[in-house]
C-alpha cells in the first residue's frame, strides 16, 4: 500500500472531547493521541510518513476522493468514487459512552458500497509514543491487538486481518448496501477482541446517538446570520477542542506542524494559553453557549487561584491545570515534509507576557457580564492580579507572539495591561467590589498616555510594534476592538491604512514584516488567519463595510473544503501551521457576528 503524505489542508477532524483525529481525504488516520489531547500520539504520519503511524482505508482501485461532514455534525464522510463504484467512509467517535463507571474512547470506522461494487485495502499500523515505544502484536479471532507498556489497543473487525510487520492489513470487497466496521479502542488483559465485537444494530444506534448529540448541540447556536453555515462549523470546531473533564479550550489538537515548509517554526499546541479567553468567552456568549463559557471560566478560575508568590499568572497551561510544559524535540521524526524540528511541550509557559492580564480581566468583564456574577472570591485573586500589574506594567516583555528574539517594549503588551486595569475598575465599579481605585485609575491613565507618545510614529503614521521601532504590527488592530481607542480615530484610521498598505496580500494578513524586524527566528511565516479576521472587524468598526465585507469573503475561500483553517495560509493558499486552530475560529465567528450586526443595521 502506498504511503503518502496529506498536506495540512487536506484533512477533516472527528473527536470525543477527550482527544481528535485528523482524517485525510484518502481515508487516512494521519494524526491522533491516546486518550487525551496531549497524550503521546498513536498515529503521526503528519509529521513523518514512514515512521509516525497511520490507520488508512481505501479503494484498492484508483477512484475520486472527496470529504463532508454530515450535515450540523461532526461525523465525517469520506466518499471514494469510480467507475465501478461509489464508496463511503464514516469517521467518527462517540461522545460520553461509558462502561461500569469508567469513560470509553472509541473511533469507530464504517466503510460501505452505495453503488456498485469497491474492493478496499487496510492498513493500520500504530506507533506508540511519537512513534518512540515498540508494542507486540496478537491477532484474534475479532481483530488484532497491539500491546505497549500497558495499553492494550485493539482493532476490532469482522474482515480477517493479517500481520504486517508491527501493523495489520485487509483486503475486502463490498457490494452496493454492504458494509464493514472497525473500531478502535482499549481493552483490558482479561478481554478478548471476540467479545468487543459490536453487531449491527448496535454500530447504528451508536452511530444515532453520537449524530442526535452533535445536532442537540448545535441547534443551541443562537447565530442566524448571513454566514450560519460557517459560523456553526466554527462552533462545532470549537466543542471538538474542548477538553470536558476541565473544560479547557485547546489551541489545536496537533503539534509542529510548520509555519514555513522545511522551516523550524514548529510548536506545540495543545494547551490552553491564557490569552485564548477573552477570545473565547466573547464567541461563545455571542452564539448563545453559556454552559460552555461557564465551564471554561471555571478553568479560569482555577488558575488564577494558582498564581506564584509574587502575584503573577502563568502564560499557557496544560489541560488538566499543569504549570510545566517542558519543550522536548523529537530528533527521531521527520517533520512535516522534513520540516525540523518536531517539538513537544512549549517552552513559552516560562514567557512574561503582559497582555494576558487585559485578556483575562477582559473575560471575566465579559462572563460577569453576560453570564453570571462572579465571587468574591475570585475578585480577591484578580486584585491580586491587577496590583502586580500596576507594579510591572513598565517591564519589557515576549509579547503576543510569543518571539524568542528579546524582551521588548511591546505596544500590544502595553494596551492590555491598560484594558487589564479598564475592566477591573469597570467591575468594582458594577459589583461595587472593594478596589484600589486610585492606584488603578492613574496607573491606567499613563500606560494610555505612554502609550500614544511612545507607540505612535509620526514617520510612519501609525501605532508600532514596540517603543522605539517604525515596525508595523497587525495586533494594533485590535484597538478599537478593546476600546483603547475609537474605531474612527484619525490615528486608528491611518494605522488602519498603513497596515492595508504593507502587511496585507490580497486580503491575507501577516503579523509583521521579518523583512523589518527578526524575531529570534530563522526563514519566513505566512499570513497569520486571525489578522485577518481582526482586519474584517476593525473596518466594520470604522464603518468601512464594502471593504470588509470584501475581505471577510475572500477569507472565507481560504478555508480548507470542509471549512476549516489552520493558524496561516501559505503564499499559494496552502495550510500552514497546527490545525485546526482554534483562534482562528474564534476570530471568525466574532468577525461574522460583528458585520452581519453592522450590515443588518446599516
Amino acid at each position: 500500500m502506498t504511503k503518502k503524505t496529506n498536506n495540512i489542508e487536506d484533512h477533516g477532524i472527528i473527536g470525543d472531547l477527550h482527544s481528535a483525529a485528523l482524517v485525510g481525504i484518502n481515508g487516512s488516520i494521519d494524526w491522533y493521541c491516546y486518550p487525551h489531547f496531549n497524550s503521546p500520539s498513536i498515529f503521526a504520519a503528519l509529521l513523518d510518513d514512514a515512521k509516525g503511524g497511520q490507520f488508512q482505508i481505501c479503494p484498492a482501485k484508483n477512484a475520486t476522493h472527496k470529504q463532508l461532514y454530515l450535515p450540523d455534525t461532526n461525523v465525517l464522510i469520506t466518499r471514494f468514487l469510480s467507475p465501478d463504484g461509489v464508496g463511503e467512509l464514516t469517521d467518527f467517535m462517540p461522545v460520553g459512552e461509558e462502561k461500569e463507571g469508567v469513560r470509553q474512547h472509541r473511533l469507530i470506522r464504517r466503510v460501505s458500497v452505495v453503488r456498485g461494487e469497491m474492493s478496499f485495502h487496510l492498513h493500520c499500523h500504530p506507533a506508540f509514543d511519537y512513534a518512540r515505544g515498540k508494542h507486540t502484536l496478537k491477532l484474534t479471532e475479532g481483530g488484532a491487538v497491539f500491546h505497549h507498556s500497558d495499553l492494550l489497543l485493539a482493532l476490532v473487525s469482522r474482515i480477517p486481518l493479517q500481520r504486517e510487520g508491527e501493523g495489520v492489513n485487509a483486503t475486502f470487497t463490498l457490494k452496493e448496501g454492504e458494509f464493514a466496521t472497525f473500531v478502535l479502542q482499549e481493552v483490558d488483559s482479561q478481554n478478548q477482541c471476540k467479545t468487543c465485537l459490536m453487531d449491527d444494530k448496535e454500530v447504528e444506534k451508536i452511530f444515532c446517538k453520537t449524530v442526535d448529540y452533535w445536532r442537540e448541540w448545535i441547534g443551541r447556536s443562537q447565530y442566524k446570520g448571513r454566514w450560519r453555515e460557517r459560523v456553526n462549523r466554527s462552533a462545532l470546531v470549537l466543542k471538538l477542542l474542548t477538553f470536558q473533564p476541565t473544560g479547557a479550550i485547546i489551541a489545536a489538537p496537533t503539534c509542529s506542524l510548520p509555519e514555513e515548509i522545511g522551516g523550524e517554526r514548529n510548536w506545540d499546541y495543545r494547551y490552553t494559553w491564557i490569552r485564548d479567553a477573552s477570545f473565547t468567552l466573547y464567541a461563545l456568549l455571542r452564539i448563545g453557549y453559556s454552559e460552555e463559557a461557564f465551564h471554561f471560566m471555571e478553568w479560569l478560575q482555577a488558575r488564577v487561584g494558582e498564581i506564584a508568590p509574587d502575584g503573577s499568572l502563568q502564560t499557557v497551561y496544560g489541560i488538566d491545570g499543569a504549570h510545566t510544559l517542558t519543550e522536548e524535540v523529537l530528533d527521531h521524526l521527520k517533520g512535516y515534509k522534513n520540516s525540523r524540528p518536531v517539538r513537544i511541550g512549549n517552552g513559552a509557559y516560562k514567557q512574561l507576557q503582559l497582555d494576558i492580564y487585559g485578556e483575562l480581566m477582559d473575560s471575566v468583564y465579559l462572563f460577569n457580564k453576560y453570564g453570571k456574577p462572579i465571587s468574591y472570591d475570585l475578585w480577591v485573586n484578580l486584585r491580586r492580579l491587577l496590583n502586580w500589574v500596576c507594579d510591572n506594567w513598565e517591564q519589557p516583555d515576549e509579547g503576543i507572539w510569543e518571539v524568542r528574539g528579546g524582551k521588548k517594549h511591546f505596544v500590544y503588551s502595553k494596551m492590555l495591561c491598560w484594558v487589564a486595569l479598564d475592566r477591573g475598575l469597570r467591575l468594582a465599579d458594577k459589583r461595587s467590589f472593594p478596589a484600589d481605585r486610585d492606584r488603578w485609575i492613574k496607573t491606567r491613565d499613563t500606560i494610555y498616555e505612554e502609550i500614544m507618545t511612545k507607540g505612535w510614529s509620526e514617520s510612519r503614521q501609525s501605532f508600532v510594534q514596540y517603543y522605539g521601532s517604525d515596525t508595523l504590527d497587525a495586533s494594533c488592530l485590535l484597538m478599537p476592538l478593546v476600546f483603547f481607542i475609537s474605531p474612527t480615530d484619525p490615528r486608528m484610521l491611518k494605522t488602519l491604512d498603513a497596515i492595508q498598505k504593507e502587511l496585507v496580500s490580497d486580503s491575507l494578513v501577516f503579523r509583521y514584516s521579518l523583512k523589518e524586524w527578526k524575531d529570534g527566528l530563522k526563514g519566513n511565516e505566512g499570513t497569520f488567519n486571525i489578522c485577518t479576521f481582526w482586519l474584517v472587524e476593525a473596518l466594520t468598526r470604522a464603518g468601512r463595510l464594502e471593504d470588509a465585507r470584501l475581505i471577510f469573503e475572500k477569507m472565507l475561500g481560504y478555508a480548507n473544503h470542509l471549512g476549516l483553517y489552520a493558524e496561516e495560509t501559505g503564499p499559494n493558499g496552502e495550510a500552514l501551521g497546527n490545525f485546526p486552530q482554534a483562534f482562528t475560529h474564534l476570530a471568525l465567528i466574532s468577525a461574522a457576528f460583528n458585520l452581519d450586526r453592522t450590515l443588518g443595521g446599516r
